[in-house]
């Protein structure tokens, strides 16, 4: 398969912002939180990007080529987590119902070593995997988005960019909710970096005040003009490693020109007869555990289940337990350690799994291990969805690890470096920043790809495209993505009822229970959920759904969650 093709759909809607880039002039957008269109929709974490995505689509672009714009817009308009100094993964299902996945994961440096973040003593060293130029992998996103656009891309990647180098040359408005963000990181920025950094600004951020990046665009203009070699070669790459050298981290020429994406098979699975549900594998862990819990769901008769109900909450968590003491054991880079995927999700195992289930009572998860399959010898990410007019679709979610990653920018190319490396088993059996445990699957080597939870996802319902969803959050991706399609295919709500309704965590250690404290569980639920023997920990919002959904007659709902400055767009 070489080009996405598709019969073009024209819009009749009614224009709510004015079309550019070179889109067409009938063509009517619509957007805001929740918006429905009737032949294309980009729903991400900033307005200006999907702005730009929906206006590729309108230009003839695929969703392959709306993802390329959206992704380099968000790298300047959302840098807490959009970024071309990380990584992520894209999952593609083409109107005939084929799928692709690209891996454009970080990888460990080849200077790196297993304890790299470990004391002459073999402690931890708190902050080393964080907050430094050490905790930096190598980059992915550029050589991924060239990697999209030459197998599937449509329109040239000029095009594709173009936007983004405009956004950063001559600013975007500051929403309210990234003015708190930036100000809350500018001590941060501001110890991190010996010179200044665009990101913080005298007297602090108000919402519509402008944020200009001038090294960035310079640097996004020599990925235009000389695609990967203006990243991973050339002045770019000299920036890199010069940056490196100021603070003592170890990411090479090489290893930037070694850097390749990979195109990887997607896993997928039957839900409920009707439902396909496929995810991306392995070095994300969020596919493989996602199907776990759904089977779980399904065995355990979750359907017959009342929503946000003690019992539906009760079996939800102790599912998660049991998946996330799994993860910790089995899950990490395919191409450095024997993952057991078909093993983890056989049916008979899982069903062994809840064996232990009480439904009266919580399962400590002391007494919680990993099982025995079969065939055994990031807080802050970007999630994008797009369904463009000729039906086909895009998941991705792209992250840089820790909110704005680790501080650092790279000085005068303007971007900022990952902190991803803690997303390796620093020390076995020691947390990483989201109180996540890795084991020896997941343990540092020169050149692996470090795992992770993100979980892009596309659900088809009697074999049409329906769902098209992901979210940011860590350690919470993988439980949030499970309540919006449980939520969906269990519990009937919309995707909007769906996306603004409480939520709850489990990921076997720590033993409890995370909830949103300003959009709590049913305070009668916690109370006999406590009487079960389950703890509770009352937290922020968990995740920021960016979804889309398809109706039976056709027309595409784009749900941009409440909980931030996300925004649908389409027509």
């Amino acid at each position: 398969m070489e080009k996405i093709n598709g019969l073009i759909v024209t819009a009749a809607l009614i224009f709510l912002f004015t079309a550019g880039c070179g889109s067409r002039a009938d063509i009517v957008f619509v957007e805001g939180k929740e918006v429905t269109g009737s032949s294309a929709m980009v729903v991400s974490a900033h307005p200006q990007a999907s702005r730009i995505g929906a206006e590729i689509l309108a230009m003839g672009g695929n969703a392959v080529d709306a993802a390329i714009a959206t992704e380099f817009a968000l790298a300047v308009c959302y840098p807490a987590a959009g970024n071309i100094g990380g990584g992520g993964f894209m999952l593609i299902r083409f109107n005939d119902g084929n799928y692709d996945a690209l891996d454009y994961r970080e990888k460990a440096p080849y200077g790196a070593f297993r304890d790299l973040y470990l004391d002459e003593d073999g402690e931890v060293v708190r902050g080393l995997s964080t907050t430094t130029h050490l905790s930096s992998g190598v980059p992915g996103t550029v050589d991924g988005m060239i990697n999209a656009h030459k197998k599937y891309g449509t329109l040239p990647f000029s095009d594709l960019i173009q936007p983004a180098i405009d956004l950063a040359s001559n600013g975007f408005i500051v929403e309210r909710g990234q003015a708190a963000s930036l100000n809350s990181a500018a001590r941060a920025f501001n110890a991190r970096n010996s010179n200044p950094v665009p990101f913080v600004k005298q007297g602090g951020w108000s919402e519509g005040d402008t944020l200009r990046q001038p090294d960035l665009a310079r640097t996004l203009i020599r990925i235009r003009d000389k695609g990967r070699e203006g990243f991973y070669g050339g002045k770019t790459a000299d920036l890199i490693v010069e940056e490196m050298s100021r603070g003592n981290g170890i990411i090479t020429h090489d290893d930037l020109a070694l850097y390749r994406s990979v195109w990887r098979e997607p896993v997928s699975g039957i839900y409920r007869e009707r439902y396909r549900v496929t995810s991306m594998s392995p070095p994300s862990s969020g596919g493989v555990a996602l199907l776990q819990l759904l089977k779980k769901s399904e065995d355990a008769g979750l359907y017959g289940m009342e929503f946000l109900s003690v019992e539906a909450i009760h079996m939800m968590v102790e599912a998660e337990r049991r998946v996330y003491a799994d993860r910790a054991k089995y899950l990490g880079d395919p191409d450095f350690t024997d993952v057991p995927v078909e093993g983890l999700l056989n049916r008979d195992y899982l069903r062994e799994r809840m064996e232990s289930f009480d439904p009266q009572r919580a399962t400590p998860s002391d007494m919680v291990s990993h099982g025995f399959p079969p065939g055994i010898e990031s807080e802050e990410t970007t999630h994008y969805s797009i369904v463009d007019n000729y039906g086909n679709a895009v998941a991705a979610t792209t992250t840089l690890n820790g909110g704005y990653g680790s501080n650092i920018v790279v000085d005068r190319a303007g971007f900022i470096l990952n902190n991803e490396m803690d997303d390796f088993a620093i020390k076995p059996g020691h947390p990483n920043m989201f109180g996540l445990i890795g084991g020896e699957a997941n343990a540092i080597e020169p050149g692996k790809r470090m795992l992770s939870s993100m979980t892009p996802v596309i659900v088809e319902r009697d074999g049409e495209l329906y769902l098209v969803a992901g979210t940011p959050g860590g350690s919470t991706i993988i439980t949030t993505v499970y309540q919006i399609v449980v939520n969906m295919t269990d519990f009937g709500l919309t995707l909007g009822e769906a996306v603004a309704a409480p939520r709850f965590h489990h990921q076997w250690l720590p033993d409890q229970i995370s909830y949103e404290r300003g959009n709590p569980l049913p305070s009668d639920a916690v109370e006999r959920l406590g009487q079960k023997g389950h703890s509770f920990s009352g937290r922020g919002s968990i995740g920021r759904v960016d979804a889309i959904v398809v109706s039976a007659d056709g027309d595409i709902k784009g749900v941009a969650d409440p909980r931030g400055d996300n925004r649908a767009s389409g027509y």
